[in-house]
């Protein structure tokens, strides 16, 4: 049964077409670097045989952690209590500890009906709104039974009614409904150009002792001032950079890679995750030294 203290190290989202990929280099050097693994709970949630076997193979050997897609945190419509269960479910039955949703909508809400749009929308930063969704996360955290971790969401329409700053929406959000958080660092780089904030800035003020386990994730430019947040590009240097501004400021959390779209060959994927797996490396050699040195100036 994997734990939350098991879930460290790097990680990548698991899509169907790497699956025989992981199986057939399992064990090798080369996979070294995979220390657990991510899933959406709705592709998964009464799939056929053929995916319980896969899955079941993969619990044996990898930490899971589930990352939600449908749950609509903001939306307007109550929460699909039939699906949490459903989840909860699937936790206990693969014995699953991570779970985490967007914060963000994707219902409409409209008449009362479950209608998805099919993306995430922005929530109106505002105090009405941080007691709304923090009442929703902590319906959700007791029908699961556990904490769950809400993710730093990418969008390219400010919503049309904001009293606070994103960060500040979110450090609110994150205290009255005492969640974790699941910190997309490419998610911070893409607003702080959509929008024009100091993403560097905007890391100082996130809340390092809530941080669960973040993404890492490449991007679409459509203009020098839009970025759209696509999972299907490589990683580029200035989100590697706020990675390691992160690591710096917070240790070296668990971190993995986000590839949904245009996904290449596994062994191209390992580069990137050997690359989070140096930079882990390198902040954890960073804090030994660091702490050797304080040990040396109290002694």
């Amino acid at each position: 049964m994997a734990t939350i203290s098991q879930i460290q190290g790097t990680g990548l989202g698991l899509k169907r077409e790497l699956i025989p990929q992981i199986q057939s280099l399992y064990g090798q050097e080369q996979l070294a670097n995979i220390h657990f693994v991510e899933i959406a709970p709705e592709n998964w949630i009464s799939a056929g045989s053929k995916a319980a076997r896969q899955l079941d193979w993969f619990v044996e050997r990898y930490p899971v952690v589930c990352h939600g897609l449908c749950l609509s945190l903001g939306g307007l419509s109550p929460l699909n209590v039939d699906f949490l269960q459903q989840v909860r479910a699937f936790l206990h039955q693969y014995k699953i500890p991570v779970y985490t949703e967007h914060l963000s909508y994707c219902t409409d809400g409209f008449k009362g009906r479950q209608g998805y749009l099919y993306d995430l929308l922005p929530i109106p930063f505002t105090e009405e709104a941080v007691h709304y969704v923090a009442q929703r996360i902590r319906q959700t955290q007791d029908i699961l039974g556990q904490r769950i971790g809400v993710e730093n969401a990418s969008f390219y329409v400010a919503a049309p009614i904001s009293e606070m700053s994103e960060i500040d929406f979110i450090n609110a959000v994150i205290t009255e409904a005492d969640c974790l958080l699941h910190l997309d660092i490419n998610n911070i780089y893409v607003n702080s150009v959509n929008f024009g904030f100091d993403p560097h800035a905007f890391l100082r003020h996130i809340p390092g002792e809530r941080i669960i386990y973040s993404h890492m994730a490449g991007h679409y430019r459509q203009t020098p001032n839009l970025l759209v947040d696509t999972h299907g590009e490589n990683v580029i240097d200035p989100v590697w950079d706020l990675l390691e501004d992160a690591y710096r400021l917070f240790g070296a959390f668990p971190t993995l890679l986000e590839r949904d779209n245009n996904i290449p060959p596994l062994g191209v994927l390992m580069h990137e995750i050997d690359k989070i797996a140096d930079y882990q490396s390198k902040a954890s050699q960073r804090s030994t030294a660091f702490q050797h040195a304080a040990e040396l100036m109290t002694g």
